[in-house]
């Protein structure tokens, strides 16, 4: 059994796969796929996959920790698990301030914590608050 099944079933999640050469039966997944190529392959020219790479991580980063979503009423995912860290924080298994890749924290004050996105160009730095 693979590693990932096995954590699936330790967890009480059906790992499902669907068939392949049906991209159809998978929606999400390709429409991700349309986004990071449309923010990657389709917009830049990149002289080497390394540049791809690092550009890649910056847009995953961005993508996955600074987008306001609706359904969390305006927060962004990062935002959202650490107020659910500082309610409830017998519900992880490790602090999110401390194991977010990528992330950097500044400084702490209160409940506050200033994160700055380490692989985010020098003159366009991402930052973030996480209350």
């Amino acid at each position: 059994m693979h590693n990932f099944d096995r954590i699936c079933l330790a967890h009480g999640i059906e790992h499902r796969l669907t068939q392949p050469n049906h991209p159809w039966t998978n929606g999400q997944v390709e429409r991700m796929n349309r986004t990071i190529k449309d923010a990657t392959v389709r917009t830049f020219h990149y002289s080497s996959a390394d540049e791809l790479r690092q550009h890649l991580h910056t847009f995953l980063l961005a993508y996955n920790c600074a987008r306001r979503l609706k359904t969390l009423k305006g927060s962004t995912p990062y935002e959202f698990v650490c107020r659910q860290w500082t309610i409830e924080p017998e519900r992880f298994k490790l602090n999110p301030h401390h194991h977010s890749p990528g992330l950097n924290t500044l400084g702490l004050k209160g409940r506050n914590t200033l994160f700055h996105h380490q692989s985010a160009p020098a003159d366009r730095a991402m930052v973030s608050w996480c209350a």
